[in-house]
């Protein structure tokens, strides 16, 4: 009789240290499935606040990383250095057909943190190899983003435009310091405003004005410079500057990240073209 008791107590035993094992494992399984879900939706969470910017760990060298869906790491990137010795004069390049009429009227302005960006209601257009390319937004980098011969400018201004295709055409127009703009005043009379900030205008602007006179150019084809990135961008880079004053230059430096251009990218075979 006693044999049989020690045999149940034993066995009672057992089956406690048994239960008792069980639950450890399950409870340390579960305590390590909430761990690595947290982890999850900590990586999850810490990627979604990753947005690219011009430094740090979210500048331009990182942002085919970041930005999983861009084509910022493409062969044929944007901007370039422009090499005059190395451009090929084209005969067939015409003389850009732009039409921007003095009652195209400028939406608004926004601060997107990026750049000051002016967005243009529907008017103003050009004409390039026999397709209509209508502005969208001009925005401001500083300082360019493209150099020719090296030579970065204080201040760059690119004129967006699309045709019914989706394509994309940017005129690139360099700005060096000098004599003030009265076009520029104009521009800058709505600022400054608040990262994230938009000020409607609503008043008609003639973007010519902010046109160089000797409307030689260099073209090529690349990308946008921001992300997306996207390629098959069709660029215009005029030879000749305009010029700004000091202060204006200051005045959008001042609303914009420092630096907010990115840096040089290969050409990788691509032809650059010019005027002659």
């Amino acid at each position: 009789m006693k044999t049989t008791n020690n045999m149940v107590f034993i066995a009672v035993i057992t089956a406690i240290l048994v239960s008792s094992c069980t639950n450890t494992k399950e409870k340390i399984k579960r305590e390590h499935s909430i761990e690595v879900a947290k982890e999850k939706t900590t990586s999850t969470t810490d990627h979604a606040k990753k947005h690219w910017s011009y430094v740090g760990e979210t500048s331009p060298e990182h942002w085919a990383e970041i930005e999983k869906n861009s084509e910022c790491g493409g062969k044929f990137q944007s901007p370039i250095n422009i090499v005059s010795l190395d451009a090929i004069v084209d005969p067939n390049l015409k003389p850009l057909a732009i039409h921007y009429v003095s009652n195209t009227k400028i939406h608004d302005v926004v601060n997107n943190g990026h750049s000051i960006q002016y967005n243009f209601e529907e008017g103003d257009y050009l004409m390039y190899k026999g397709d209509k390319y209508d502005l969208k937004q001009i925005h401001f980098h500083e300082s360019s983003e493209h150099t020719i011969n090296g030579i970065r400018y204080p201040i760059v201004i690119h004129m967006v435009h699309t045709n019914s295709k989706g394509e994309y055409l940017v005129l690139a127009v360099m700005a060096k310091e000098g004599q003030t703009s009265a076009p520029f005043r104009f521009l800058e009379s709505y600022l400054p405003l608040k990262k994230g900030e938009t000020k409607a205008i609503g008043k008609p602007f003639n973007l010519s004005y902010n046109l160089p006179k000797d409307k030689e150019y260099y073209t090529y084809v690349g990308s946008l410079t921001t992300p997306p990135c996207t390629q098959g961008v069709n660029w215009v880079i005029f030879k000749e500057p305009i010029t700004i004053s000091l202060e204006q230059v200051n005045i959008l430096r001042d609303l914009m990240p420092l630096n907010n251009y990115r840096n040089e990218q290969p050409l990788n075979g691509r032809e650059v073209k010019m005027t002659k």
